[in-house]
């Protein structure tokens, strides 16, 4: 079983890896989720914290069901 940091990382790395097959920047993403672009990279790289509503917004922006970015593979 994967630990919360683990968890964290590939969380991250789910929504770095959805937002490239869209060909959005993280300065793109960021502007459309209404966030800064270091605030997309500490996410991506697990630095730092998900709210549950700017998961639901990149979700959005992302056009992705939240549920795909918790392949824990």
């Amino acid at each position: 079983m994967l630990n919360t940091e683990a968890k964290r990382k590939i969380l991250g790395n789910n929504i770095a890896n959805y937002r490239k097959q869209k060909l959005l920047s993280q300065n793109e993403l960021a502007e459309l989720a209404d966030v800064s672009r270091e605030h997309i990279a500490k996410i991506e790289t697990a630095r730092r914290n998900l709210s549950i509503d700017l998961l639901f917004k990149i979700s959005s922006v992302l056009n992705t069901p939240e549920y795909k970015f918790f392949v824990f593979k």
